[in-house]
């Protein structure tokens, strides 16, 4: 059995059998072990989820192979007054919540715990426009997870109007009240993302038959300017300053390194470098695939021997053995490939500070930016910029031409001389 493999004790050993959740703390024991958790972990893990075996047990009337959201307000609002720890309790009662989340994080794989939180009443209408944008839009998996968190704040704002019924009733005022109050308080990308999901979700609703009128034509239009602003990436010199700084005698070092290896490199975004997977470098012809990101085209670059020497150190010293196709993983179990662009952006960051480095956004992008004005530097034309930043139209990188300081020289008119009295 899983347990013996942490704990000898035969006492221990009975203690955690014995009490109503004996046997999912058996299942939670083969799980942790599965995912990667060290000894060490797991019974930390299982020595906290004793207490809250302990306050089952008392419980004369629990009698379930279940466990729900009930179960265990009630044992958190008891249990800080009956600990015994000896060190902070504050801190205690935080790693065994810890635990306890981590153990729901199981029995729901199991459908053993029970969540009696209704859905929202929008969930339908936001479900049905999910998957209208999936097939008829193409739209990537980043792209629906903002749009959601969007809409999720309108459906928020309507209340009971947020559904099929409600939105025959919606007035076009309602739609600019909204907005206009929203971007009160919200920067120009959150308004952005604000504005392209409103209209998409009524062109959707015009397009069900859910809507008698062009509704997304009441989303307001705030003026900008597309190349308004000028690029903040890193210079070279910052960039070597920055995986200098990387410590490399930790496995989470060695991975961070790698990640930032490849963003300097080849200035690909942070969703490619997450989504990079193992049979994508080509060790044998010297080449790494770069899979399309917001509608780009795929880019197949050389493997240079930096970025090589990187992956490689990465990939025999510090990854974790795991099934996982992605290359780079979690350092803790359990081991899954990072999920999102903000924590991979949030390392980024973390290391350019750490080297000295402001910038207003020192997140991966900001590589990417350094390595196009790089690029445009050393003479390269915008179409190969273009291609290899997989851009799928020329225009995206006009942004990059407010960098070229020497072409910019040469269209510069002379200054007018003041005519001699």
């Amino acid at each position: 059995m899983a347990m013996e493999q942490v704990w000898e004790c035969p006492t221990t050993l009975a203690r955690l059998r014995s009490g109503p959740l004996g046997t999912l703390l058996e299942g939670f024991c083969d799980w942790l072990l599965e995912q990667g958790f060290s000894l060490g972990a797991v019974r930390n893990h299982l020595s906290h989820l004793s207490h809250l075996n302990d306050h089952l047990r008392r419980r004369k009337d629990w009698q379930a192979q279940t466990v729900g959201p009930e179960e265990l307000d009630k044992f958190f609002q008891a249990y800080p007054s009956r600990s015994r720890h000896r060190g902070s309790r504050e801190d205690h009662v935080r790693r065994v919540r810890w635990s306890v989340n981590r153990f729901v994080q199981y029995l729901k794989q199991q459908d053993r715990f029970i969540d009696p939180a209704p859905s929202p009443i929008y969930a339908p209408l936001r479900d049905a426009y999910l998957d209208w944008m999936r097939h008829y839009r193409h739209a990537a998996p980043g792209t629906l997870e903002v749009r959601t968190h969007s809409l999720t704040q309108f459906f928020q704002w309507l209340g009971p109007q947020a559904t099929a019924d409600g939105l025959r009733m919606l007035r076009a005022e309602q739609v600019e009240q909204f907005f206009l109050a929203y971007a009160q308080n919200t920067g120009r990308a959150g308004r952005r993302s604000m504005q392209s999901a409103l209209r998409t979700f009524f062109q959707f609703c015009l397009h069900e038959d859910l809507i008698l009128q062009r509704l997304d034509r009441a989303v307001p239009t705030l003026r900008t300017y597309r190349l308004a602003t000028v690029p903040r990436g890193l210079n070279e010199e910052q960039a070597q300053q920055v995986l200098r700084g990387i410590r490399r005698t930790a496995p989470v070092g060695r991975r961070d390194y790698a990640i930032v290896q490849l963003l300097f490199t080849y200035g690909v975004r942070g969703g490619q470098v997450r989504a990079l997977r193992l049979d994508e470098i080509d060790w044998a012809r010297d080449e790494i695939l770069f899979r399309a990101a917001k509608c780009g085209k795929d880019v197949r670059l050389p493997l240079t021997a930096e970025v090589g020497e990187s992956l490689l150190d990465y990939l025999r010293q510090a990854r974790p053995a795991c099934a996982c196709a992605e290359v780079f993983l979690t350092c803790r179990a359990p081991y899954h490939p990072l999920r999102s662009s903000s924590v991979l952006s949030a390392m980024v960051q973390r290391h350019v500070r750490a080297a000295g480095i402001n910038l207003p956004s020192a997140g991966a992008h900001a590589f990417r930016h350094g390595f196009a004005t790089r690029m445009l530097a050393q003479g390269h034309s915008l179409k190969t910029i273009a291609d290899v930043l997989g851009h799928r139209h020329l225009g995206t990188a006009f942004l990059y031409t407010k960098v070229d300081f020497q072409a910019l020289k040469q269209v510069a008119l002379p200054w007018p001389e003041e005519d001699s009295p």
